[in-house]
C-alpha cells in the first residue's frame, strides 16, 4: 500500500499524480463517503484520527423506541440542531464527486451520511445507506414527513426551547444538558405512532432491499474509492471487505485510520476536498 499525506503546505505525490492516475484508471468507480466529507459544510464528525469515539456515541435503536425518556432528550436536542445542519451547503469534497459522476466515471455514491449534500451538489447515482435525516418516518403506519414540518411542531409545542444554548453536535444534534422530562414529543398526525429521523441508529439494520441495490452496483464497479470514512462501523466497512474479496483494487482518502488499512492499494491522509480539488481544476480524467 502506498501511504502519503500533506506536508508543509505541499501536496504530496499520492495527490499529485497517484490519486488522479487511480480514479483516471477506473470508469466504473465505486465510492464510498462517510463524515469526512461534509465536515468542511459545518457538520462535525464523530470520531478521531484514530478511529475511537470523540464524543458519547449517538442514541440507540433500542433506546430510542423502548425508552420516552430517550426520546424526549434526543427531539430537545435536535430542535436546537436541526437549523444548522439543515442549512448546510456543500462543500468541494461534493462538488468534486458531482463532476466526476458528470463525467460518467461513478457507477455508485454510496454514503454513510445522513445529509443529503451529495444530492444538493448535483450528484444523481446516490444509495443513502443509513437514510435521510430531511425525512421523519412513522414507526407505527410507516408514513414518511419532512423534518422541516416537524420543527415547527416542535417549536408550537415547545415554546421557548429554541431559545436555549447548545453547541454543534454530528448529525443534526445538539450539545445540551437540561431537564428534558417536560418537553413534549409529538405523534405521527396519522396514527399517533412513534416520530423516529428517517435514518438508520446503531443496532438498527439496513434494509435488505438497500444492501441488495448496493451489492448490484459493486458488482458492476471497477475499483473503489473511499473518502472521508475510516469505516469502523461494520455496515459501509462489509461493502469494502466484499470489494476486496472480489479482487477490486481500493484507495482511501481520510485523516487518520481506517478498518480497511489492510486492503488499501493507496491512502492518503489528507482533507478530502484538498485532495479531490484537481477535478474542479479544469484537469479532466482520461
Amino acid at each position: 500500500m502506498t501511504t502519503s499525506s500533506a506536508s508543509a503546505g505541499r501536496l504530496s505525490p499520492a495527490v499529485i499524480t497517484e490519486l488522479p492516475e487511480f480514479i483516471a484508471g477506473h470508469r466504473r468507480l465505486f465510492v464510498v463517503t462517510g463524515a469526512g466529507c461534509s465536515t468542511d459544510s459545518g457538520i462535525p464528525d464523530y470520531r478521531d484520527r484514530d478511529g475511537q469515539w470523540k464524543r458519547t456515541p449517538p442514541v440507540t435503536y433500542q433506546a430510542f423506541m423502548g425508552e420516552e425518556a430517550t426520546r424526549k432528550r434526543y427531539w430537545a436536542r435536535s430542535l436546537l440542531g436541526w437549523p444548522r445542519f439543515g442549512q448546510a451547503l456543500p462543500n468541494g469534497t461534493h462538488r468534486a464527486l458531482a463532476a466526476l459522476e458528470a463525467d460518467g466515471r461513478i457507477e455508485l455514491l454510496l454514503t454513510q451520511n445522513v445529509d443529503c449534500l451529495h444530492q444538493a451538489a448535483g450528484s444523481q447515482t446516490v444509495i443513502d445507506l443509513h437514510g435521510r435525516l430531511d425525512q421523519v418516518r412513522c414507526m407505527g403506519c410507516e408514513a414518511r414527513s419532512s423534518r422541516e414540518h416537524l420543527q415547527q411542531r416542535l417549536l408550537d409545542a415547545n415554546p421557548g426551547w429554541d431559545a436555549l444554548e447548545a453547541g454543534i453536535a454530528p448529525d443534526g444534534d445538539a450539545d445540551l444538558e437540561a431537564d428534558f422530562s417536560s418537553f413534549d414529543v409529538p405523534a405521527c398526525d396519522l396514527c399517533g405512532g412513534v416520530l423516529k429521523p428517517d435514518v438508520v441508529f446503531f443496532g438498527e439494520n439496513v434494509p435488505r432491499e438497500r444492501v441488495a441495490a448496493v451489492h448490484e452496483h459493486l458488482q458492476r464497479s471497477d475499483a473503489v474509492l473511499v473518502l472521508g470514512s475510516s469505516l469502523m462501523v461494520y455496515s459501509g466497512f462489509r461493502f469494502v471487505d466484499a470489494a476486496a474479496k472480489a479482487g477490486l483494487p481500493i484507495a482511501a482518502v481520510n485523516l487518520g485510520r481506517t478498518r480497511a488499512d489492510h486492503l488499501l492499494a493507496l491512502k492518503v491522509e489528507m482533507p478530502c476536498a484538498q485532495a479531490l480539488a484537481f477535478l474542479l481544476d479544469g484537469t479532466k480524467t482520461q
